[in-house]
C-alpha cells in the first residue's frame, strides 16, 4: 500500500508540475499532496488573494474559560511546530506510515472538516484508563500496544502510592509512531489535554509534537481543509 502510495504521490506530482500557482506553500514549495482515507488529497493555499476568512474561526473572543489561551509547549519536552513543519512531516513520515496527524478535537468538530491527512482522536480518550478498549483502540493507531496485566496486587499499590507507578510498563512503546496533535487554535486545549494524557500513560515525549495554531491558522493561511 505505501508504495503505491508513493508512486501516486510521484505521478501527481510529475502531471501537476506544468500548473505554477501564484500563492504558494513556501519559497519552495507549492504544494503537498497527502493520502486521506485512500484518497489523494493536495494540500495548497486559496488562489484567490482577495479572499478573506469568515464564519466560527474569523471571530477574536471566545469566553475563557473554557477558551483560554494555551502556552506554546502543552508539557515540558514536547517540541510545537508550525505549518512549515507539517507540511515535511506529510511529505514523509505521513505518507511514509511512519508518522500520525491526529486531530483530537471532538468528532462534531472533526465532521466538519480537519485537515487533510488526519485521523480523529478525541482528546478524552487518552484521559481513559489503561484497560478502555478506546484507549487501547486508540494507541494501536499509534503503534503502541497494551501489555499483559501488571497483577492486580501491584495496581492496588500503586493506585494508593504505596508504590512507584510504571505505567509504560502497561504499554508497547518500542513501535511508536511520531504523532502530531492539533485542535482548533492556540486558544483550544483539548490537544494540549491529549498530549498531557499520553504522557501519563508513558508515550515518549520525543515522539509528541504540537501544532498550538490548529485549524484556525491553517484557515487563516487559506490551507486546504477537507470534509471526512
Amino acid at each position: 500500500m505505501i508504495k503505491k502510495i508513493i508512486l501516486g504521490l510521484a505521478i501527481a506530482s510529475v502531471f501537476s508540475s506544468a500548473y505554477a500557482l501564484d500563492v504558494n506553500l513556501t519559497s519552495t514549495k507549492e504544494w503537498v499532496d497527502v493520502t486521506h482515507k485512500n484518497k489523494l488529497i493536495r494540500v495548497q493555499r486559496i488562489q484567490d488573494q482577495e479572499h478573506i476568512l469568515t464564519g466560527a474561526f474569523s471571530k477574536t473572543s471566545r469566553k475563557c474559560p473554557p477558551f483560554c489561551i494555551q502556552p506554546v509547549s502543552p508539557a515540558e519536552g514536547v517540541v510545537t511546530v508550525g505549518e512549515f513543519e507539517i507540511f515535511e512531516f506529510m511529505e514523509n513520515q505521513l505518507n511514509l506510515g511512519e508518522g500520525v496527524l491526529v486531530d483530537a478535537r471532538l468528532s462534531s468538530f472533526y465532521k466538519r472538516g480537519t485537515i487533510p491527512g488526519s485521523v480523529n482522536i478525541p482528546f478524552n480518550i487518552f484521559e481513559k484508563n489503561a484497560d478502555d478498549n478506546a484507549l487501547i483502540s486508540a494507541f494501536n493507531k499509534l503503534g503502541v500496544f497494551r501489555r499483559g496485566k501488571v497483577g492486580f496486587i501491584k495496581e492496588t499499590f500503586e493506585g494508593f502510592g504505596l508504590m512507584g507507578a510504571n505505567k509504560d510498563k502497561q504499554w508497547d512503546f518500542s513501535g511508536a509512531k511520531t504523532v502530531i496533535l492539533w485542535c482548533n487554535g492556540s486558544w483550544c486545549g483539548q490537544s494540549p489535554r491529549a498530549i498531557r494524557g499520553m504522557i501519563k500513560h508513558g508515550y515518549p515525549k520525543e515522539k509528541i509534537k504540537y501544532y498550538r495554531g490548529g485549524m484556525q491558522a491553517w484557515q487563516v493561511l487559506g490551507l486546504t481543509t477537507i470534509v471526512p
